[in-house]
């Protein structure tokens, strides 16, 4: 009687949490049977499957729906397959069933496309089969049916062949055009991009000469998109051969200070003891750097403005000057006579220094390298 199993009917240990109840009994029982969230369903179709259906649209057994084509041929369905594939036929079916007082054939006119395209358009609803050849041919009127009707799996279907086979630049731009009508973006993309990449064999083609007298303004903002794609090519290359100059002149201000404070081959500081037989440093610009020192050494018009080189000469050593972070310590020649000249220089020069210094610091971030610190050792 004083055990605890008497007490509850449950033993809990501490630090364990406390199950939930079960559920009360009910009288009735109901089972419910729920679909699973991710469920895939496997369909295998047979051939004889498929066969009844296509039987069923050739022999039209018990067709109620005529279909009615530009060459004034008619083609038989049932209004039943009609309705479930597509919501338009369906629709269509209920308001002219509303209008009529007895059971008649539904009338059903298409046109604008060929009798043929019509017939494949319709073979799909029954079995979800074509032929290869007759998507080829008819394609684009299957394109304009599939969304016209509401079919998506045609749609796609159709989006896709042409985006993987039958797209190229004669029929570039009719595919553009009616996929900016279907609503089909991604078609409409690809389309673009192949008539801007080859705008020249595009634009003799037939397509081009009638979007030109029935959609000029769509060729003008073809036209302008390729100017734009064209302005955008040059920019990016403009861009491209600053950084590399951002890029050169960086390098150049290490190779500076390598030859400087540590010495390369036949060039260096006078404490130090070279070795013109020793492995090239890794600075490819320190070959151009060492000639350009060589001859700012020996030149007799050093004074900026006498001679090309060593006004070169003479940027370099400013731009150093307003990169370095410790002139006091800094092995470069006249270092600290350009910090304290550039407290002394105009404001519009000192601007666009500052503006050359920040384009070469950011080109190196955005490239990779670290931040130019030229820390030099006494």
């Amino acid at each position: 009687m004083g055990s605890s199993y008497d007490e509850s009917p449950m033993v809990v240990k501490q630090d364990e949490p406390v199950p939930p109840p079960l559920p009360a009994p009910s009288s009735t029982t109901t089972v419910l049977t729920r679909r699973p969230a991710c469920r895939r369903r496997i369909c295998c179709v047979t051939a004889a499957t498929t066969e009844i259906w296509d039987s069923l649209f050739d022999d039209a057994y018990r067709a109620d729906v005529s279909i009615h084509t530009t060459s004034n041929d008619v083609i038989y369905a049932h209004s039943s397959i009609l309705g479930l594939a597509s919501p338009v036929f369906r629709t269509m079916f209920k308001r002219m069933g509303k209008n009529k007082k007895q059971f008649k054939q539904f009338a059903v006119p298409i046109r604008g496309v060929p009798t043929e395209a019509v017939r494949v358009f319709v073979r799909f609803l029954y079995s979800s089969c074509y032929e290869e050849n007759q998507m080829e041919e008819h394609i684009l009127s299957l394109l304009v049916l599939s969304h016209s009707f509401v079919v998506p799996r045609l749609k796609r279907e159709c989006e896709s062949q042409l985006e993987h086979k039958f797209l190229n630049v004669d029929n570039a731009v009719d595919v553009f055009q009616l996929a900016l009508l279907c609503d089909a973006p991604r078609l409409s993309i690809i389309c673009h991009r192949l008539i801007i990449k080859n705008l020249k064999a595009v634009s003799l083609s037939d397509g081009w000469k009638s979007m030109k007298e029935s959609h000029p303004i769509l060729e003008k903002e073809l036209l302008a998109t390729v100017a734009d794609e064209a302005n955008r090519e040059k920019e990016k290359e403009k861009k491209k051969k600053e950084r590399k100059v951002y890029s050169d002149l960086y390098e150049a201000m290490e190779a500076l200070v390598h030859i400087c404070r540590d010495g390369c081959r036949t060039i260096g500081p006078h404490d130090k003891k070279l070795n013109k037989h020793q492995d090239p440093c890794n600075y490819e610009a320190c070959q151009g750097l060492e000639s350009l020192v060589r001859h700012f050494a020996g030149c007799k018009l050093r004074v900026p403005g006498g001679c090309v080189h060593c006004k070169r000469m003479w940027q370099l050593l400013e731009l150093h000057a307003r990169l370095c972070v410790d002139s006091n310590t800094c092995r470069v020649p006249l270092c600290k006579s350009f910090k304290e000249r550039m407290r002394r220089q105009k404001k519009k020069d000192d601007v666009m220094w500052k503006i050359l210094v920040k384009k070469i610091l950011r080109t190196k971030s955005i490239t990779g390298a670290p931040y130019f610190t030229l820390v030099a050792s006494s």
